[in-house]
């Protein structure tokens, strides 16, 4: 009988010392199959997802043996950490082994979008050679506003600032004389006023009922129209019919994606869009922070199921006994 359900494509070196150490059931096409879900977690003792696997209240129903899950992430969204916690299970995460990752493909996307790269790089493999099509844009001197300034929006204010760009941060949570805003310079202020002053705006939340369609029509309409806006967040925060309308209209200089409201997506406009740069959700992506993501969730279970306590627990070190 497996003691670990691993539902999704989740490997590496961590993974593989797990496997020695226990029975792990390892299905990485589990999470597209709900039925197959509940009868493969019904005796399980942990369970280790990614971001593709529902940890719903029903499955975590299902599972009376469970004592851990292991998210491979920083988010978790896609677990229900409430009914977790009632059932007394640990639930463990992942929530600084990628920000780097993140923050660099950040700086990357708004790279692109400045230099118009991969249209340029597009019409250079059809044989052009059209130089002047492909004027682009510098960093230096440009104003980059910041929505949600915590590890990761920090980690791109600091490398936005060996571009001398100028910072603004939005952050409901963080107060004004924050230390790490001093250290980065960075001016907190209003969303509108971000908004309205930013010629690239990068969005770092976590989705949440706050959160969810942050940008929608008024937002994009409060910016410049040669400003652009980069999403390595979540996809839900974006109201994408929104984002299509003011490309559409002008209203707005480009974009760049790594998340979508619904992944995979199906393609639309946006696909169809010279000014937009799409990515299928790769920011934590890179072998770097797969490696650290993975040792960290494995490390977790692996001391929770041998009576220890989790070190990224989100809601409590051990499992708690029900009554």
């Amino acid at each position: 009988m497996a003691e670990i359900l691993v539902t999704e494509n989740i490997v590496g070196k961590a993974m593989d010392q797990l496997r020695s150490q226990f029975d792990v059931l390892f299905e990485p096409l589990a999470w597209q199959d709900v039925e197959q879900l509940k009868s493969g977690i019904a005796d399980v003792q942990a369970i280790i997802v990614r971001n593709q696997t529902s940890v719903t209240a029903e499955l975590i129903a299902a599972a009376t043996n469970l004592k851990i899950i292991g998210r491979a992430g920083a988010g978790l969204d896609n677990v229900d950490v409430e009914a977790a916690t009632e059932a007394g299970v640990v639930v463990t995460y992942a929530p600084r082994e990628n920000s780097l990752s993140v923050a660099e493909l950040t700086i990357g996307l708004m790279l692109s979008l400045a230099r118009n790269i991969p249209a340029a790089v597009a019409d250079t493999r059809q044989g052009g050679w059209n130089r002047g099509q492909f004027t682009g844009s510098e960093l230096a001197g440009k104003t980059l506003g910041i929505v949600g300034i915590g590890r990761i929006g920090a980690m791109v204010a600091e490398r936005a600032q060996a571009f001398g760009m100028t910072l603004l941060a939005h952050d409901d949570y963080v107060d004004s004389n924050a230390p790490h805003l001093q250290v980065l310079n960075l001016e907190l202020t209003s969303l509108e006023l971000l908004l309205a002053q930013a010629d690239f705006v990068a969005c770092h939340v976590p989705l949440s009922e706050e959160t969810r369609g942050l940008f929608s029509r008024d937002q994009f309409q409060q910016m410049k129209p040669t400003a652009f806006f980069v999403n390595t967040s979540r996809g839900e925060v974006v109201d994408e019919a929104a984002l299509i309308e003011a490309l559409d209209s002008e209203e707005l200089a480009g974009a760049a994606l790594d998340v979508r409201s619904n992944e995979p997506p199906t393609a639309g406009s946006l696909e169809q869009m010279e000014n937009v740069i799409l990515t299928p959700h790769i920011a934590a992506f890179t072998e770097e922070a797969q490696e650290r993501v993975v040792a960290a969730v494995c490390q977790d279970v692996a001391a929770v199921l041998q009576g220890q306590q989790a070190q990224n627990a989100f809601n409590f070190s051990r499992p708690v006994q029900q009554d």
